[in-house]
């Protein structure tokens, strides 16, 4: 076999990982410089010659409608000294979806998300591989927005669900984003979840028609507003409020909901609060200094509802080595954020 030379490799910070066709291990990677002679791992390209996004970030693909679309977070070179609105106006940041034919590799569509999709990453489709549809978040901008194939065969989309920021005092800010983490679906295609990190509540939505989300569960599990926290979200009336945050076995909870990930019955949400070193140090100082911890939500699968489990608690502060940042969480065997039927 040929090797590529070393101009041929763009990859540094790799993020997502998925099986292929014939057990072909696909991951999609950031934008950034070249490694040099400290890269490690060689990166084949899957899609075909000049037709590469500017970014990467996650990918899902759907066999049986060949398509695979993948998402856009933006320069390693922005999100790794913290986050800046400038860059965002420096154009360092993503707002498109990438629609690629599978199992070629060759870009067929780019749909631009405009204003409302600034910073896209998760995508999931519908885990039934017949279905034509599925949902990204978009972080900064705080939408969760669908994906669907027209009649005409072209792919769009479509602002599901906002979740609007909150009017604040005390912060930055007058207005405090969501700043949606981490979304995922369960595996019977009934229930969507996905973590406000700024705001600090996990959600949960009954899509079974999926153009329509309905919210059905929701719980607090952490975030810049919670009781004791110096910020404070004001109603229309100029009321002031903060969250009601349960302390588990003693333990204050740090930081906000981050990744989250289902057991395979839909019954167990797991969820952690670390996105990266730097905007955790940026948002949450206490998360660096004292680790991350892991909840578990108990789930009502029949009606939606969400209640943080009192009797499960991991702390990442207490790691021999001494605190520790945890971010995602994966089932050995498969699980809903990964799991992709033929």
């Amino acid at each position: 076999m040929e090797m590529p030379k070393e101009a041929d490799f763009f990859s540094l910070i790799p993020n997502s990982t998925s099986k292929g066709g014939k057990a072909d291990k696909l991951n999609e990677c950031l934008e950034g410089k070249m490694m040099g002679n400290n890269c490690h791992f060689l990166f084949f390209r899957w899609e075909k010659p000049g037709h590469s996004p500017i970014f990467g970030y996650d990918f899902w693909y759907q066999p049986r409608h060949k398509t695979m679309i993948s998402s856009s977070f933006g320069a390693p070179t922005a999100f790794t000294q913290g986050f800046h609105l400038q860059h965002v106006a420096e154009g360092l940041y993503g707002r498109y979806l990438h629609v690629y034919s599978w199992p070629d590799g060759e870009l067929k569509q780019t749909l631009d998300l405009g204003g409302t999709g600034f910073m896209p990453l998760e995508i999931r489709f519908l885990h039934d591989p017949s279905k034509d549809t599925g949902y990204v978040r978009c972080a900064l901008t705080s939408n969760i927005v669908r994906f669907f194939k027209t009649e005409d065969g072209s792919w769009s989309h479509q602002v599901a669900i906002s979740v609007k920021p909150l009017k604040v005092q005390n912060w930055i800010l007058r207005e405090l984003p969501g700043f949606i983490t981490d979304i995922l679906i369960s595996l019977d295609d009934r229930f969507l979840y996905f973590a406000n990190w700024l705001h600090g509540d996990i959600r949960q939505y009954n899509i079974e028609d999926p153009r329509n989300p309905v919210l059905v569960g929701q719980v607090w599990v952490g975030g810049l507003i919670q009781k004791g926290s110096p910020l404070a979200a004001m109603t229309e009336d100029g009321k002031t409020w903060q969250s009601d945050v349960l302390e588990i076995q003693g333990h204050r909870l740090r930081g906000g909901p981050q990744m989250i990930q289902l057991s395979l019955d839909g019954k167990r949400l797991y969820v952690t609060n670390s996105v990266f070193s730097t905007m955790d140090q940026q948002f949450y100082p206490e998360l660096v200094e004292k680790g991350s911890h892991m909840l578990q939500i108990d789930i009502d699968t029949e009606k939606g509802g969400l209640k943080i489990n009192p009797n499960f608690f991991v702390d990442f502060g207490a790691e021999p080595d001494g605190p520790c940042l945890a971010h995602e969480m994966r089932y050995p065997g498969g699980d809903c954020s990964s799991d992709i039927w033929i």
